[in-house]
């Protein structure tokens, strides 16, 4: 983890969030011509309301001492499956339901649903110590918490002042019941389809808040109340989530954890401050920690993303090194040497591919222009087979597990930032990436992106290369504790780890499609082959894969029998 007084904000302990549970009560609504849509009841809070007033939510509310206690778990019924905790937040959820809409989860004797005279006979509102699940066993019921299952779990942010933890549910909508609002807490129950939800909402006619929305996004994917309970049936919410968020176009944004401002949020503002801006852009250096600057250069692209990243790695006690200085742009290179102070001691390069490393020669004049000590370029020479754009002789060749160092005096005393050098070649015979090893950072150059996947381009790339690099990397990232990675293209990546997996599954996943597709066309050309495991890529995007598949084909081929 990043050394605390390196990180740009003072800690500020997140509020503990407060245990609530809410449900989804679905249905299948028969359409005219015959069959069915999936509904969802939702219903409006009230314009007074001290949280989201007037937002459209779902039925649900905190969880009360009673929810947990035995004897409300022993007048419901329980999956074997089910735990208690689980249990708990289901009679939390039907009670909520029932005082706020007037729906009762609850099954007389005999498996029948409870009626409406069931319903009049139990107060909406009980006197404060008495027992929901005991006035609804007097009437004979049972709780039917069997029946509800968890969908998803939410912890608000961490910037909130105040928080909640909250299991999103979801039930059938008993057979015969109507829900009817208290008037109170909410208001407008109706059922709504939930591509019409967003819709409205996206229309400015229906206010939600960010969990329902995603919610309901993810709700939209199924066809009907079945699909939903089959999916999670085995007891595992379909994601838990704690968003985090940051300002785009001026506008605060929340972000899940699959997203990618994810781990750049995570990194900036561990604790949740909502200040952190996303847009992309070219004209000022972004500051990550004290130690650590990012410069976007103008290059934006198909193969670049936003622009290819520089980094700044220092602070003015200790100098700065730059890596991966771009293209050679002259404003771009001026407003790298501005951000470190001109005082920039060494040039790094993670590989000499076009958009990273033709930046550094002009770097270094401009750096001994200026009147200072003349920064070595550094990183490896490019191979014999590399492409003649990529070309590239650094001053001195860096051996792996170097280590290049930065120190100095900061407030505290003395300062130092440490780079490791790793060589992980794969995307190109040179490339190398560099843990930050102080604050536990890994610059993955081209290894590693955020938002894509990076092109093996043979013969320079090398498919077995890149996967064996893949593991080194995860192998540093558990022995140093790494949890952020930095890449040439895009925003922070979070969960170093999983990132890393995430990635080397997806490119096993490929290969097991390219290996069908030679399979399926044993004489078929790289064209034929590219459509077939590429078929999930827009067609505008095969001559790149194209290279990516060839490195596959080699790989697959050097594995056949006879090839070790």
């Amino acid at each position: 983890m990043p050394r605390i007084n390196q990180q740009l904000h003072p800690h500020r302990e997140p509020v503990t969030p407060l245990n609530a549970a809410t449900v989804l009560l679905l249905r299948d609504a028969p359409v005219a011509g015959g069959g069915s849509v999936l509904e969802v009841l939702m219903t409006r809070r009230s314009d007074k309301a001290s949280a989201f007033p007037g937002a459209y939510v779902f039925p649900g509310g905190g969880i009360e001492a009673q929810d947990g206690a035995a004897a409300s778990h022993a007048l419901a019924d329980q999956r074997p499956t089910q735990t208690a905790a689980r249990l708990t937040d289901a009679l939390a959820a039907i009670r909520e339901s029932f005082e706020e809409l007037g729906v009762l989860l609850a099954r007389h004797a005999d498996g029948s649903w409870a009626d409406a005279a069931d319903i009049a006979a139990i107060a909406r509102k009980l006197p404060e110590g008495a027992s929901f699940a005991a006035e609804c066993a007097q009437r004979g019921l049972r709780l039917a918490a069997d029946k509800v299952y968890q969908l998803a779990h939410w912890t608000a942010d961490r910037n909130l002042p105040k928080r909640f933890a909250v299991p999103f549910l979801v039930a059938r909508m008993p057979e015969g019941q109507e829900p009817v609002a208290d008037e109170s807490e909410q208001f407008e129950p109706v059922w709504v389809r939930p591509a019409d939800a967003l819709a409205r909402h996206e229309a400015g006619q229906f206010f939600m808040i960010f969990p329902t929305i995603r919610t309901l996004g993810r709700l939209a994917e199924f066809a009907d109340v079945a699909a939903v309970l089959a999916a999670v049936a085995n007891e595992q919410p379909l994601w838990a989530s704690s968003p985090r968020s940051g300002l785009l176009g001026g506008k605060e944004a929340r972000y899940m954890e699959h997203e990618p401002p994810y781990g750049e949020l995570a990194l900036v503002t561990p604790n949740g401050r909502g200040e952190h801006v996303l847009d992309w852009q070219s004209e000022t250096p972004v500051p990550l920690l004290k130690n650590l600057q990012r410069l976007t250069a103008p290059n934006p692209g198909v193969m670049t993303g936003p622009g290819t990243n520089s980094y700044l790695v220092g602070d003015p006690g200790t100098g700065y090194i730059a890596i991966d200085p771009g293209p050679q742009d002259a404003e771009h290179l001026e407003r790298l040497w501005r951000a470190a102070g001109g005082d920039i001691r060494m040039i790094v390069c993670t590989h000499s591919h076009p958009d990273h490393s033709p930046g550094a020669a002009p770097l270094q004049a401009m750096v001994a222009a200026a009147g200072r000590a003349r920064p070595p370029v550094l990183g490896l020479p490019s191979a014999p087979t590399a492409r003649a754009a990529s070309q590239f002789t650094p001053d001195r060749a860096l051996q792996d597990g170097e280590l290049l160092t930065l120190e100095g005096q900061g407030p505290n005393g003395k300062i130092t930032h440490t780079l490791q050098v790793i060589f992980t070649p794969g995307h190109a015979a040179n490339h190398l990436c560099l843990l930050l090893r102080e604050d536990g950072l890994l610059l993955s150059g081209d290894h590693i992106l955020n938002g894509s996947t990076t092109v093996i381009d043979p013969p320079d790339g090398n498919m077995a290369d890149y996967l064996d690099s893949l593991d080194r990397l995860d192998a540093l990232c558990a022995e140093q504790g790494v949890d952020f990675i930095l890449p040439a293209h895009g925003y922070v990546l979070g969960a170093a780890r999983a990132a890393i997996a995430k990635l080397k599954a997806h490119r096993l996943a490929r290969e097991a499609k390219v290996l069908a597709a030679m399979q399926a066309q044993p004489d078929g050309s790289m064209d034929d082959w590219v459509r077939l495991a590429y078929d999930d890529v827009p067609p505008r995007m095969w001559p790149v894969a194209q290279r990516s598949l060839l490195a596959h084909v080699e790989r697959i081929r050097m594995l056949e029998p006879g090839n070790d």
